[in-house]
Formats: C-alpha cells, sequence, structure tokens
C-alpha cells in the first residue's frame, strides 16, 4: 500500500496543492476514503503551524460525525505510541474549543467553528490515526487504554467519540471498499472453530447459527463506513442512545462473559454460504440486524481484542433473492426504534405520494427505503428519492435551505408540515428536475464561476440554489413572502428556453451573497465560517439581496436590457400560481 500511496501523490492534484508528504498522504486518505472532492479535501486539511495535532477535519453531515484525522507518513514499519498521544492530546484541546480557536491556525480557527455548530447538532466525534506503519505493541496497549479513558470522557461529558488506528492493512481494505462503494460485495471467511456453530438446511435455506466471539466481531469489514449493512433499514444510529451505551458498558465491566444473554444477537445475510475444512465461508455478506452493536463493540475494539469467553449470538442465512432479503431486514428490525427517515417510509402520506407519483410518470420510480434501488427499466430523469424530496420540500416551500442538510431533522420535527397528501406529482418532479439541472453547474468544471469556498459545500449549499430558483420569481412578481408552485415556475422556464439562465442567475447571487458576508467585519477573536453561514438563517436575507442587486443592474450590463425583457416575461406568475410558506421554524 505504500508503494502505491507514493506514487499516487506524485500526480499533479497533490504535488500543487499540498507542501509536503505528510499533508499529500492526509489529502490521498481524504480522496479515496472518505471521497471527498477535490476542493472539499482542501479544504478539510488544516496540517501546517499551530494545527494543534489535527491535520484534517471532516464533518460528514449524512453520518452525523465529525473525523478528526492525524496522519503518520513514515517509510519504517512500526509506529510508536506518540502518535496516539497526540490524538488524545487533540481531544482534551477540542473540549475547551474557545482557547483551541485562540491559539490555532488560520484553516483550523474556521474548521473549529464548524466543528462548534455540528456538536450543537449532537454530532459524533471520530478519531482516525492514519498511519502507513504497523502500532508497536506498546502502542496497541496505549490504544486500549485511549478507547476506554474516551468512553469514559463520553459519559461524562455527554459527546460521544471514538478513536481508531488504520493502518496499512486497513487503509488497504478501506481503499478497496471505497472503490466498489457504489455496489459493494462484501466476501468473509469465519473460523468455525473459534465459536460454537450448528449449521443446518431450513426451508430449504443454507443457515448458520452460533455464538461468535466479540473480537471475531471486529473482524468483518465493511462496519465503520457502512457497506456491511446496504441492506439494512437503517445505518448506526450512533453511540449516544441507551442500548448503545448499555453495550459499551458491559465490554468494560466485569459482566462481559455475561453479553451473549445480555444481547438479542446479529442477523446476516449472504448470497453464498460455503462450509470447507472448518470455515464458513460468506459471499455478498450484509449484516441486516445489529449494525448498532457492531459499530459500538469496534468502538472499544482494543478492549474486545483482550476478552475470553465473551460471544455474541449470530445467525448467517444463506438468501440470494433481493425480496426475501428485504422483508428479512424489515422485520428483524421491527422491534426497536429506527431513524425517522426510515420510520417514515411506511407512512400512509409517503406511500400515497409514492403511489400518485408513479402513477402521473409510468416511467419514473419514487424511492421510499434507504438501500432501495430503482429498477433498470425507469427514466433516471424521474427517479426521485424519498430523502431528496424532504430536503427539496424545506428548501422551496419552507424557504429553509439552511435545515436541507439534517435528515433528522426533516423526517422527525418538521415532516408533518413537508409531507402532505394532496402534494402535487408534477411539482415533485420539477423540484426534481431543477435540482438536477442545478447539479451539472457544479461540477469541476465550475461554469458559474462560483467560489472555491462554495463548491466545497457541495453537500448541502445546492439546496440554497435551489431556494434562490424560487426566489428569482418571487422578488420578480413582488410575492417575497410567498412560495411559487415548483411545477408553474419549470413549465415557463422551460417553455421559454431560460431554465440555464435563470438557475444562472440564482448561483451568481448565492455566490455574490456569500462573499459580501465574507467580506463583513468580524468581532474580535472571530473567523468567518462558510459553512456556519451557509447553515444559519440569516443567509436568506444576503441570497434575497443579491438577487434584487442583480436584477437592478442587469440593464446596465452589456445586452442585458433584452436579458432582463426575457426574464420579466418568464419570471411573470399569476397570483393564484403562489402560496403561503410552509412553517418549519
Amino acid at each position: 500500500m505504500l508503494e502505491q500511496i507514493k506514487e499516487d501523490i506524485k500526480a499533479p492534484y497533490f504535488q500543487d496543492n499540498f507542501p509536503n508528504d505528510g499533508q499529500r498522504f492526509v489529502a490521498w486518505y481524504l480522496r479515496n476514503v472518505h471521497l471527498r472532492d477535490m476542493i472539499e479535501t482542501k479544504d478539510d486539511i488544516t496540517d501546517g503551524a499551530d494545527d494543534k495535532q489535527i491535520d484534517a477535519i471532516v464533518i460528514d453531515d449524512d453520518k452525523s460525525t465529525i473525523f478528526i484525522v492525524q496522519g503518520k507518513f513514515i517509510g519504517g514499519s512500526s509506529v510508536d505510541g506518540e502518535p496516539l498521544r497526540e490524538v488524545l492530546s487533540s481531544w482534551v484541546q477540542l473540549r475547551d474549543l474557545v482557547r483551541l480557536q485562540e491559539f490555532a491556525n488560520g484553516k483550523l480557527k474556521r474548521k473549529l467553528s464548524e466543528v462548534a455548530r455540528a456538536l450543537e447538532d449532537e454530532y459524533e466525534i471520530s478519531f482516525e490515526l492514519i498511519t502507513t506503519g504497523e502500532l508497536t505493541q506498546a502502542a496497541k496497549n496505549d490504544l486500549a487504554t485511549f478507547q476506554q479513558q474516551l468512553a469514559q470522557l463520553s459519559e461524562r461529558d455527554d459527546i460521544i467519540c471514538t478513536i481508531a488506528v488504520i493502518d496499512s492493512d486497513e487503509i488497504r481494505r478501506r481503499y478497496d471498499l471505497a472503490l466498489e462503494k457504489e455496489n459493494p460485495s462484501i466476501n468473509h471467511t469465519i473460523d468455525l472453530s473459534a465459536g460454537h456453530f450448528m449449521c443446518e438446511t431450513l426451508a430449504g435455506t443454507q443457515v448458520a447459527i452460533g455464538a461468535l466471539p466479540l473480537k471475531e466481531c471486529i473482524k468483518i469489514p465493511g462496519i465503520k463506513d457502512g457497506t456491511l449493512f446496504q441492506k439494512n433499514v437503517r445505518q448506526s444510529l450512533g453511540l449516544s442512545n441507551a442500548v448503545n451505551k448499555g453495550i459499551r458498558q458491559t465490554v468494560y465491566s466485569d459482566k462481559h462473559k455475561d453479553f451473549f444473554f445480555f444481547h438479542n444477537g446479529i442477523t446476516a445475510i449472504c448470497n453464498k454460504m460455503e462450509r470447507q475444512n472448518g470455515t464458513l465461508k460468506l459471499h455478498g455478506l450484509s449484516v441486516v440486524n445489529g449494525c448498532q452493536s457492531l459499530n459500538t463493540i469496534l468502538s472499544c475494539s482494543e478492549k474486545v481484542k483482550v476478552l475470553e469467553d465473551t460471544f455474541v449470538l449470530f445467525r448467517f442465512y444463506e438468501i440470494p433473492q433481493r425480496d426475501r432479503a428485504d422483508r428479512i431486514s424489515i422485520n428483524t428490525n421491527s422491534q426497536s426504534a429506527v431513524k425517522p427517515r426510515d420510520l417514515r417510509s411506511n407512512d400512509k402520506r409517503v406511500l400515497n405520494l409514492k403511489k400518485q407519483f408513479e402513477l402521473k410518470y409510468a416511467q419514473g420510480y419514487f424511492i421510499t427505503k434507504r438501500g432501495e434501488t430503482a429498477p433498470a427499466t425507469k427514466d433516471k430523469r424521474f427517479v426521485l428519492d424519498l430523502s431528496d424530496l424532504g430536503k427539496f420540500l424545506i428548501a422551496w416551500h419552507s424557504q429553509r435551505p439552511n435545515i436541507s442538510y439534517s435528515e433528522t431533522k426533516i423526517f422527525d420535527k418538521y415532516f408533518e408540515q413537508l409531507f402532505k397528501r394532496e402534494y402535487k406529482s408534477e411539482n415533485a418532479q420539477a423540484l426534481n428536475t431543477w435540482y438536477h439541472e442545478i447539479l451539472k453547474t457544479w461540477s469541476k468544471e465550475n461554469p458559474l464561476g462560483l467560489n472555491e469556498t462554495l463548491l466545497a459545500m457541495k453537500a448541502y449549499a445546492p439546496y440554497h440554489h435551489l431556494y434562490a430558483v424560487s426566489m428569482c420569481f418571487a422578488i420578480a412578481n413582488n410575492q417575497a413572502e410567498r412560495v411559487p408552485f415548483p411545477s408553474k415556475c419549470l413549465d415557463k422556464a422551460a417553455q421559454d428556453n431560460m431554465v440555464g439562465e435563470i438557475i444562472k442567475i440564482a448561483g451568481v447571487s448565492l455566490n455574490m451573497a456569500l462573499e459580501a458576508a465574507a467580506n463583513e467585519p468580524q468581532p474580535q477573536n472571530r473567523v468567518f465560517s462558510p459553512q456556519n453561514w451557509i447553515k444559519a438563517k440569516s443567509c436568506l436575507a444576503g441570497i434575497n439581496g443579491a438577487i434584487r442587486n442583480y436584477f437592478s443592474m442587469l440593464p446596465l450590463m452589456p445586452g442585458g436590457t433584452e436579458i432582463k425583457n426575457r426574464l420579466n416575461k418568464t419570471l411573470k406568475l399569476q397570483p393564484e400560481d403562489f402560496e403561503y410558506r410552509w412553517a418549519a421554524d
């Protein structure tokens, strides 16, 4: 792996943007494992003078996790405990964000303000020490101690955090999984002699049921990055809920041998199961019940490695049929709460939206469940995901794109306001079309000349772009307090061949609003954070002001009068084409 990384970081992107191999190594990891794009990677790197032992910070809104990355790019084969102590030092400093920000470098100061906001939203912290070497035995002992210390600190401070060492072998595994992220297939071999298993054929299905040692569980690939749970109705619920806290407490207590009796067990399915020479070979492995447990067990990995006579019940089923696998996933998860987005997938309003959408668009498909994919026969332009629709609705109808990043809020706190049985399918598809046309302008070619800082926020800033499109129509019609119907807007824009022009105006206005906010004087010891600005409601006034300024300045630009006349014609809607904003705060 080391040789491949050395070769990869010779690429112009790494050589031109990062001054040394240490930074290039961290950047390579962000690009190839966290799958950050080139702009996001540059934004995430904090390494340099006064970096406070923090080389990079990745805030993953989908996983509600803050990744604190420390890299050690070494030519030797072993790593002592010093890097681990640096990681622990960074955690101690993070507990006092005010002081840490005061003495940090400029990039870290800005990132820390984003960290503070994420912690307000109850994000977890995951420390990752990435190294091309292997830990010495003394360092492994230190890791076990630090994991326990972090667990204790998490209980006391109510901030959930974990620490993981990503050595050369683990980097290779994560790299390989990232390559097949779109369609992961996990294969794993269980040593049956390590546990107590019974293998039978039930209802024509191969089944293996038994007690697997906890230390064997953490060897199963795909836990941390979630690829092991693709067929589950949910991903990790985090380490902060009561059940997962109880699991950690059992692991670290003298009652760990009773883990088997305290735990309901884990259910996994695979496409093919082979029993050979005392091993169980599993092809296309996926855990459909036990995601939380395995993530929690992994967070205590060093403690788990030394536990003896500590088992968990495991059920392996050979289930190649997709529909049967889905039913098993749903039924095995029915006994405990899942994420709000997953709970809503079978809500009557959602099912009605799906029915009406697919009735209106026979070539389309409405995805309601996480991990579900549309049939290959469907037109991708008319494939709509429930999660995306929620984000569109709150950005357009509630005029709160600053909340679009939070799936939990959309499907929990604001679900009643957003999802209505009578919502028209043509409006849903119009939002889908507007958004995908917007995304075309957020490419690496950057046709709108957007600020690089804005491009680094591709995970949530395009929803502000969608909001700006709606405001172009609202402001042009003197209806700034009301919201136009998406389908009416799209019909007019498409009829006059002005979709691209309106998206351009909205994007330029968003860009102008960000740059204006960045140039405003900041209070003493405060640093402007684009990410915090984009997640704050105050950014909306800036976007609206920029749209008004653009409209007023357009006649003064070369050819602007003609464009203004075309815009007036296209943007003109009737009063009945508007409705009041759906309250979301």
